[in-house]
């Protein structure tokens, strides 16, 4: 990690004891650059090898109504992975609890500000949706759980031996035959760049192309049990090392992480398709 860099990760809230204000607070948002990660894998701004976006999902928004009178909420961030920065979740986080006695018209001017805020923080558009959480449609449609599509590679009877991340496992891992694969595991775990907290999710991986070798693969994926770095670093950099040494034509990367503080992080990124493919898994 060099000076530039130290010096960034601490300078944010990450790790450190903070008092929670009471007054809606914007300032408290703080940003991080994803070149942090980007430029240690060659990628570019202008030139993505993936599209797609981080969903975060909010599960302890608070506010008051103009008659003083507390209202929860649940809701969703789409953040582009086009977008120059990430938003530090700790002080989303303190951000989140500063609205808590702050007055709101309604829900939809909840959803507003927050969006607002943080489109002005990461120099992009972020779509902000909240929803009354009693509404049974908004927990059938949006925040029931799901088992992710595909083949689960937790089964497979591999012995481990590589605990700390190694893409050249997935050496020499493809076969001839042209598959069109959904494969996912339980097993992804890597911890925060700053705490060194353990981050646990699960991980979907879609492509199409030459065959990959399963056991390989479910290998690199716990290769990361030791691994530092952010939700959305880790996806980017399994969607790279797959595309370097697999070579999918088609290639989707996501990744569901259990929830931390009221808030799961789950970046998507893809090179052909812009929908995730499911939402909430058990876990979260």
């Amino acid at each position: 990690m060099n000076d530039l860099t130290q010096t960034l990760l601490s300078n944010l809230s990450l790790g450190k004891k903070s008092q929670y204000a009471n007054v809606y607070s914007p300032q408290l948002l703080q940003a991080i650059p994803r070149s942090l990660n980007r430029d240690k894998l060659g990628l570019k701004p202008d030139n993505l090898p993936f599209n797609g976006n981080d969903w975060w999902d909010l599960y302890e928004v608070s506010y008051l109504n103009k008659k003083n009178k507390p209202e929860v909420a649940i809701g969703r961030c789409e953040i582009p992975a086009s977008s120059i920065n990430i938003v530090e979740s700790k002080s989303f986080k303190l951000y989140l609890n500063s609205l808590n006695f702050t007055n709101f018209n309604c829900i939809d001017d909840v959803s507003r500000t927050i969006a607002d805020d943080l489109s002005d923080l990461l120099q992009t558009r972020v779509k902000v949706s909240l929803y009354n959480p009693s509404i049974s449609e908004v927990a059938d449609s949006l925040f029931s759980v799901h088992l992710p599509q595909g083949i689960c590679l937790d089964s497979l009877d591999i012995s481990v031996n590589e605990f700390d991340y190694n893409p050249e496992i997935l050496t020499d891992c493809i076969s001839d035959a042209v598959v069109k694969e959904e494969l996912y595991s339980n097993l992804m775990k890597s911890n925060c760049l700053v705490t060194g907290q353990p981050d646990w999710g699960s991980v979907y991986i879609k492509y199409e192309g030459n065959q990959i070798d399963r056991e390989k693969l479910l290998k690199y994926i716990i290769s990361y049990r030791n691994h530092n770095e952010f939700h959305e670093m880790c996806v980017e950099r399994i969607f790279c090392d797959i595309l370097k040494y697999c070579r999918p034509e088609k290639l989707t990367v996501y990744a569901r992480y259990t929830r931390r503080g009221g808030i799961d992080i789950n970046p998507f990124r893809s090179n052909f398709e812009s929908e995730m493919p499911f939402s909430r898994l058990i876990r979260q």
